[in-house]
């Protein structure tokens, strides 16, 4: 028993030591950015099969590659904001660069909270799926049964997820009706105030009911209003009960103009040149935009996609499918989830997001369950460049140019 006592001492101080090692590899920083919070994670005492898992997925010699590559983006680029990186559900690299207010020059956190942006389809097309599971709607329902008044015929909600209803996007028809910045009727422009325009003044469409796919934001700004008819429910306080706090997101809410300001840790967007975002039109539409949530937070939404914690196994699968086949090739569009399949079994599902001074890059490959998050809230096309970090993660870079934002 004392050789048993004195073996779990030694364990102890050994993953102190490594701990503190890889807590140092991970915090050098440049003259020209403020040195931010970063951390190795710690491996829990007496967990053998992590242990074994991190030492096969090579941890400590992968976040010390991926910090000198995003301490060269942050140098170099400009980069802003926080990265978390995590293969088979060990995180391995996570660390925040530069300032949630950098006029005030307060320091990102690794809990700091970001507007995902069109990150936030991801979870809106979720709440739509576990409806359906619950038999509440049905994906091949039209959007007449739950908007009556709606003008536009022959489209599902079906369509409206994968992005092949024909619409045109809102955020152009909408705004020459708005009296003032983002005020319509006296009120501050929304998902009903769009419904509104849309159903008195028929805007063209782009293309007929399911001809292709042509991504538009306008699809995931309906969705939220069927989900409202349905529960009863605001979107903000649905998303809130059955999706973020079934997952222990507790840092993650749907977009408040009067409360966002009031949560702990909220960063705020910034234009290139580093100066504050305005508000500006369309910002209080939501479910195309509009989720805050912090990397740790997406990590929780990542990891129940390998579990029916959420969702069924039927629904994540059907999620990943792309329907869009019109056109060959390897880039296609499921229920909320962007995709790349090279047809080698390494598809990666993905989604990216740009709004307000906010980028945002949220990246899954199911194969070997690599995670890839990156939020930033300095406009900067940095967060979607990731061709440098997949060579650190797998031995081929195939099929994940991820392109720009959304």
């Amino acid at each position: 028993m004392k050789r048993f006592k004195i073996s779990l001492f030694v364990s102890s101080i050994l993953v102190i030591v490594l701990s503190v090692y890889l807590f140092n590899s991970c915090t050098h920083s440049s003259a020209t950015t403020k040195p931010a919070v970063a951390v190795a994670v710690s491996v829990p005492e007496n967990k053998d099969s992590i242990n074994k898992i991190r030492k096969e997925i090579n941890a400590i010699e992968k976040a010390k590659q991926l910090d000198a590559v995003f301490t060269e983006e942050a140098k170099l680029k400009g980069f802003n904001g926080v990265v978390l990186i995590a293969q088979r559900g060990q995180v391995i690299y996570e660390k925040a660069f530069g300032y949630s207010n950098i006029r005030k020059k307060d320091s990102l956190k690794l809990n700091s909270v970001f507007q995902l942006s069109s990150t936030s389809k991801t979870l809106t097309a979720a709440a739509i799926m576990l409806l359906a599971e619950q038999g509440k709607l049905k994906l091949s329902d039209s959007i007449q049964q739950y908007l009556p008044h709606f003008p536009y015929h022959n489209i599902s909600i079906k369509m409206l997820l994968t992005h092949r209803s024909g619409l045109s996007n809102y955020v152009y028809d909408c705004e020459p009706y708005c009296v003032k910045p983002n005020i319509y009727n006296g009120c501050v422009f929304n998902n009903k105030s769009m419904l509104d325009i849309l159903t008195i003044n028929k805007p063209k469409m782009y293309y007929l009911p399911n001809k292709k796919f042509e991504y538009c934001n306008t699809n995931y700004a309906l969705l939220p209003l069927i989900i409202e008819k349905i529960t009863g429910m605001t979107f903000a306080d649905y998303m809130k009960k059955n999706i973020f706090d079934p997952l222990g997101m507790h840092d993650t809410w749907v977009h408040n103009s009067k409360t966002d300001s009031l949560h702990k840790n909220v960063t705020i967007g910034h234009n290139a040149s580093g100066s504050p975002e305005r508000v500006v039109f369309a910002d209080d539409v939501v479910g195309d935009k509009g989720i805050y949530s912090t990397a740790e937070d997406l990590f929780k939404w990542d990891q129940s996609l390998y579990t029916e914690k959420l969702l069924k196994k039927e629904s994540i699968d059907q999620s990943f499918v792309g329907y869009s086949n019109e056109h060959k090739g390897k880039r296609n569009y499921g229920y909320g989830w962007r995709m790349i399949d090279n047809g080698n079994g390494n598809k990666v599902v993905y989604h990216n997001g740009w709004w307000h001074g906010y980028n945002s890059e949220f990246l899954r490959r199911p194969k070997d369950q690599t995670t890839i998050i990156i939020l930033s809230n300095k406009d900067n096309r940095m967060a979607y460049q990731i061709k440098d970090v997949m060579p650190v993660l797998t031995s081929s870079t195939e099929g994940v140019d991820v392109g720009g934002g959304d």
